[in-house]
């Protein structure tokens, strides 16, 4: 164990020595791939959808703040969407103003969360995001995973509805209008899981705040278990054909990752903890301190061992 705590320390210590070079190259990455993500499911715009422009685009994020990748993601979607027909374009645009005003209202530091949801969704551990940011965010973090969900489902429904869109190219506007409008806001799927994803947060976030040992386990065993649940109880009640053994097996994944998070976040020593009582002159103080597990890194020193002697001034002269 102890050999986990100093790999640790030498990762934080990596990470803050070359944060200032470090910290642009997960821009630069993020940004490629949520615009390759973008443009391999919805790529109707053929100018986008070419590496060149991707390339250029991810090295302007990786200089410009988080929250312009978010923005630069947005144009992209609209710019498909637009190629795909006008009314996907208008009310995608209108959509993303709406969630611009909740995420820069209530979350406006939580870029990230915005940006790995549908990355999660992909690769098929969603219910990483709610544990983790029940962990380390707080409950208006829902609001910005909720954007995240939405977008989602969105891209999701427009990518499968493209065909039934592009033959109705006869029919008037208001009918294609109605078609897209009642199809997404009829997922009941997408409104299960931004529910399910809020509570978990909101219960996670309540646990691990509580003055018991081993909150944060407790908070991520309970807030996956509570997910689990309402998952499966809506599938029962709302029909949204929840794949039972995906859930299982991407529950179990994203316990393990909220765990790694746990150890880099939060780690302390229980056998250690004490209580300490004091008191002022209004108020008296009862106080539970845990203390933090530190390793002290290894430091390596090095020796230099001259072997070669100096001959003295004195026998030279005397050799002559």
């Amino acid at each position: 164990m102890t050999t986990l705590f100093v790999a640790k320390q030498y990762v934080k210590n990596f990470i803050s020595k070359y944060e200032v070079y470090l910290k642009p190259l997960f821009k630069l990455i993020l940004a490629l791939v949520t615009l390759m993500i973008i443009n391999g499911k919805i790529g109707y715009m053929h100018r986008l959808d070419n590496i060149s422009i991707v390339l250029i685009a991810s090295l302007m994020c990786s200089f410009m703040p988080m929250n312009f990748i978010v923005f630069l993601a947005a144009a992209f979607t609209v710019l498909h969407m637009y190629a795909l027909s006008l009314e996907c374009a208008a009310i995608t645009l209108v959509l993303f103003l709406i969630l611009f005003l909740l995420y820069f209202r209530f979350s406006p530091k939580d870029t990230l969360v915005v940006l790995l949801t549908p990355l999660s969704f992909m690769i098929g551990i969603p219910y990483v995001i709610p544990l983790t940011m029940g962990l380390l965010g707080t409950p208006a973090s829902a609001i910005s995973v909720g954007c995240g969900i939405i977008v989602t489902y969105l891209i999701n429904y427009i990518a499968d509805s493209a065909p039934t869109l592009s033959g109705m190219e006869t029919e008037d506007i208001a009918t294609r209008f109605r078609f897209i409008i009642d199809g997404f806001l009829d997922n009941r799927a997408m409104v299960l899981t931004i529910a399910a994803f809020a509570v978990t947060i909101i219960l996670v976030y309540l646990i691990r705040r509580l003055a018991v040992d081993y909150a944060w386990t407790i908070a991520i065993i309970a807030g996956a278990l509570a997910d689990v649940m309402i998952l499966l109880v809506g599938d029962l009640m709302f029909d949204t054909n929840v794949s039972i053994l995906n859930l299982i097996i991407g529950t179990v994944f994203s316990v393990l990752i909220a765990k790694i998070v746990e150890f880099f976040a939060f780690h302390v020593d229980y056998s250690r903890t004490e209580k300490v009582q004091f008191e002022d002159d209004e108020y008296y103080y009862y106080v539970k301190a845990v203390p933090k597990i530190t390793v002290a890194v290894p430091s390596r020193t090095v020796k230099k061992i001259n072997t070669s002697r100096k001959r003295p001034s004195g026998s030279s002269q005397s050799q002559r």
